[in-house]
């Protein structure tokens, strides 16, 4: 058995130079145990051909979104979903300005919109295109979108010149996607189910009741965890950010569905309850839009929604051997959170004070204070990205039975 034993890898070959080192890519890739399946752009097809690509990985090559074989079942959202892993090498300029645009206008560029897989680029260019400032803003587009990046490296180019540029060696590559399919982090072999945002329970059709919640700190955790090697079901409430990469994410709109699918989700070795769940519901939600009558008001009976954190804490079955809370307050920050942490039986608790002055809700930042049965442990004002890697961190150093 190698890293990337059973792996599937759909390598898709820009036009560019630098398509030759693909070849040996798919090499060094099925070497290590991976399936490689090709797309050529157009472009790439200058370079090298289908039959070469076909030969080395022992599978079709794609070239064409129009194909009537594959796209008699359509075709290219199979190859989106079919695959651990989408590498991309090289990387031309065009084809990052493609992905970072959200263009679809062939089947590489098509099938690289449709996907949630994890990306990785490996950036091949002229040293002039690499520094212009469109490829600067293209590459920042892509890094916060999730994708992954390998080189590009210094040295000499095609055209006589020297810089940054040259697509990073197929041994550079395929280390590359053993680590991020092979993980050695800390949270590396775990489930780890991350809940993040609002929920919504509506009023009727039309209306729901809802919180200032926007999901970043929720989603900034599920991102972390999974580059900290776990395996990663985010289930998150309704959110105006982009899904994960390399996340498995389950979208819900109320707090009963939240709950079930954390349900479904089970068993899971460590459980992030970040998300903002509203306490109560309308016993009788409308089927029709309640409309405005004068001078009367619609008497608006509510239910109490699910405790999903301490119906999890306390499963005789499946419960997390982890389990992480978050308590959001306005005032006496600690001390809620304490009988929060005695109250739902869980191990941890995040608390922070989500005030309107603090900004917190909706936010960039956050400051947090780590509730335990044995302390508390206070950290400066952080981004949410920061207090997303310092947690799983600590929860690292918790499942794996040191201090953190």
């Amino acid at each position: 058995m190698t890293a990337l034993s059973g792996k599937r890898i759909l390598l898709v070959i820009g036009g560019g130079i630098a398509a030759y080192k693909s070849l040996d890519l798919i090499r060094r890739l099925r070497e290590r145990g991976a399936s490689v399946r090709c797309i050529l752009t157009q472009g790439a097809q200058h370079f090298i051909t289908p039959m070469a690509a076909s030969a080395l990985s022992g599978q079709r090559t794609h070239t064409d979104l129009f194909d009537r074989e594959d796209e008699a079942d359509i075709g290219h959202i199979k190859l989106a979903r079919d695959a651990d892993l989408v590498v991309v090498a090289p990387a031309t300029a065009n084809l990052m300005a493609k992905m970072a645009g959200g263009h679809a206008d062939e089947l590489a560029s098509t099938v690289l919109l449709a996907t949630t897989l994890p990306i990785l680029i490996a950036p091949a260019m002229n040293v002039r295109m690499w520094l212009h400032p469109a490829t600067r803003r293209n590459l920042t587009t892509l890094q916060e979108d999730g994708v992954h990046v390998v080189g590009p490296n210094e040295g000499a180019m095609a055209e006589a010149e020297v810089g940054p540029g040259r697509m990073a060696e197929p041994l550079e590559i395929a280390a590359a996607v053993e680590r991020l399919l092979a993980p050695s982090g800390p949270l590396a072999g775990k489930h780890v189910i991350v809940t993040s945002g609002p929920t919504h329970e509506p009023i009727d059709p039309v209306r729901y009741i809802a919180n200032r919640s926007s999901g970043r700190q929720g989603h900034a955790i599920a991102k972390a965890a999974s580059e900290a090697g776990a395996r990663v079901t985010l289930i998150s409430g309704p959110v105006d950010l982009p899904d994960p990469r390399g996340v498995t994410t389950v979208h819900v709109e109320s707090a009963r569905e939240m709950l079930e699918a954390v349900e479904r989700a089970l068993p899971a070795d460590i459980g992030i309850f970040a998300a903002a769940v509203a306490d109560w519901r309308v016993a009788d939600a409308g089927g029709q839009k309640i409309k405005k009558k004068e001078g009367t008001l619609p008497n608006l009976s509510l239910a109490e929604n699910p405790d999903i954190l301490a119906t999890v804490s306390h499963l005789p079955q499946n419960r997390p051997a982890l389990m992480v809370g978050f308590a959001a307050e306005t005032e006496n920050v600690i001390e809620h959170a304490r009988q929060k942490l005695a109250k739902k039986g869980c191990d941890l608790i995040v608390a922070n004070d989500v005030s309107p002055a603090t900004g917190v809700m909706g936010g960039e930042s956050n400051t947090v204070h780590l509730v335990t049965r044995s302390g508390i442990e206070t950290w400066p004002t952080l981004s949410k990205t920061e207090v997303a890697e310092r947690l799983v961190a600590h929860v690292g150093a918790l499942i794996g039975g040191t201090e953190p």
